[in-house]
């Protein structure tokens, strides 16, 4: 689900801030850009942010410092090997290194004595704390409104099967009058023997007959109603919907009237935007 959440907390001369941002994902996606000085409380972060479940989660955490920064010290080791392996390159696109540019990357320059200690990395996994309380709020939130289109495009499909019923008996008589005037055509008319053709008639109506598909098309809206009030309930969702899409489908192929497709496609319609909506559901 999408989210934002953000902390701020004060560590004696450092202002720590902590943004959380999600979106859609079927699994639960980390990403951590933190200061190389919180580097060591990764595996911590990810356990904090594990009751996200699900989501493409991206925290980034800042440090302002506003007292006297300590003192920077150059990695000559690692100076050393990001300059061996840009010289070749350089020389090969007729550029030269300037070594601000080296002093820029990752690692090469850092605080001389800098550690971080139990009271400031407890004071940052606080925040994240409260970031995570925010962000998840912000999702309840969005939640509701979720929620509420849902139900409502599953009481529209309701409604549009309510429909269907009433173009059933004109579909029935239709259906009978254009095969009898096949027959007539066919072989003439009074040719037929009527008994007969009133048992391959039935036999034909009952493979579009419908009662059944209807029947559990009703059943799982009012069970999809019935689980959306339960928690965590995103994955059973989206197995009834997938359900009531084989009813609907069912129906659309037992149709055989134009006014019934109208409807059926409705139904398709918004039991596709139902769908959509479950992707962002827990």
């Amino acid at each position: 689900m999408t989210g934002y959440g953000k902390a701020e907390a004060m560590y004696e001369e450092k202002k720590i801030t902590v943004e959380l941002r999600s979106v859609n994902s079927r699994q639960l996606d980390i990403i951590i850009k933190a200061p190389p000085l919180y580097r060591e409380l990764e595996q911590e972060f990810r356990r904090r942010l594990t009751p996200l479940q699900r989501g493409k989660v991206e925290m980034f955490i800042s440090v302002e410092s506003s007292g006297v920064s300590p003192a920077a010290s150059i990695n000559v080791e690692v100076f050393k090997s990001h300059y061996a392996c840009l010289k070749a390159l350089m020389i090969e696109i007729g550029e030269t290194i300037s070594a601000d540019a080296i002093l820029r990357l990752p690692d090469v320059v850092g605080s001389s004595g800098a550690e971080l200690s139990e009271s400031e990395a407890a004071c940052a996994l606080a925040c994240i704390d409260v970031a995570v309380e925010q962000l998840t709020l912000f999702r309840e939130q969005e939640g509701a409104a979720i929620a509420a289109d849902i139900l409502q495009r599953v009481a529209l499909i309701g409604d549009l099967l309510a429909q269907v019923e009433t173009f059933e008996g004109a579909r029935i008589e239709s259906v009978k009058t254009r095969l009898r005037q096949a027959l007539d055509e066919a072989v003439g008319a009074g040719a037929v023997d009527a008994n007969r053709f009133e048992q391959e008639l039935i036999y034909y109506l009952e493979k579009l007959d419908v009662t059944e598909e209807k029947t559990r098309l009703r059943g799982h809206c009012a069970y999809f109603v019935q689980t959306a009030k339960e928690p965590g309930a995103g994955r059973k969702l989206g197995f009834i919907a997938q359900e009531m899409g084989r009813e609907i489908n069912t129906l659309g192929s037992k149709a055989n009237d134009g006014d019934m497709q109208r409807i059926v496609i409705n139904m398709k319609d918004e039991l596709e935007k139902v769908k959509e909506q479950l992707l962002n559901v827990l």
